[in-house]
């Protein structure tokens, strides 16, 4: 019951920011574009960390059609992963969660991909929806901004949570047999 209530008033909050959001930024331009992002990423933080679901959904299973993750690197995933590199975010990200030859620790990491994941899922779908009302309402020109920060803060970390999963349950699985 009390995670019910605190999940209802983070959406709560969330939808409140949005609002005024909306309220002190005009919705066409990049500011509105990486301010909606960025608080979309710290309420959808707080979100799935009071969830706390073990994501079993058969959504987070490798498809065929991903190739071991291969299908992403024509969709430029080696590029984006030295920008993460470039910008210090590969640095951040390894210091929250280091990697080790430790079966445990390669399944929390195998786990914070499907909630990196889900996260970005869920930021996507809104900002989309964003995108799409201010091309309505703007022009396409001016959802610009949107569309691009929506690409590169969350197709492309969905795209490496995809990637990077198949590599770590091989480990998990080389691991489990030592």
């Amino acid at each position: 019951m009390r995670k019910n209530l605190i999940l209802v008033l983070i959406t709560t909050l969330t939808i409140g920011s949005i609002c005024a959001l909306v309220h002190y930024i005009r919705m066409d331009g990049f500011s509105f574009a990486w301010a909606l992002n960025f608080l979309l990423m710290f309420c959808v933080l707080a979100f799935t960390e009071t969830l706390k679901s073990q994501l079993t959904s058969s959504y987070y299973d490798e498809k065929g059609w991903e190739r071991r993750g291969k299908i992403y690197e024509p969709l430029g995933i080696n590029f984006f992963r030295k920008l993460l590199v470039w910008t210090g975010w590969e640095k951040l990200s390894k210091k929250s969660n280091p990697i080790e030859k430790n079966t445990s620790v390669l399944m929390n990491l195998h786990y914070q991909t499907k909630k990196s994941e889900l996260g970005h899922v869920i930021i996507l779908v809104i900002v989309l929806g964003f995108n799409v009302f201010v091309a309505l309402k703007f022009g396409a020109l001016k959802s610009l901004w949107l569309l691009i920060l929506n690409i590169l803060l969350n197709l492309y970390p969905i795209f490496l949570q995809r990637y990077n999963r198949p590599r770590i349950e091989r480990a998990i699985n080389l691991s489990r047999r030592r």
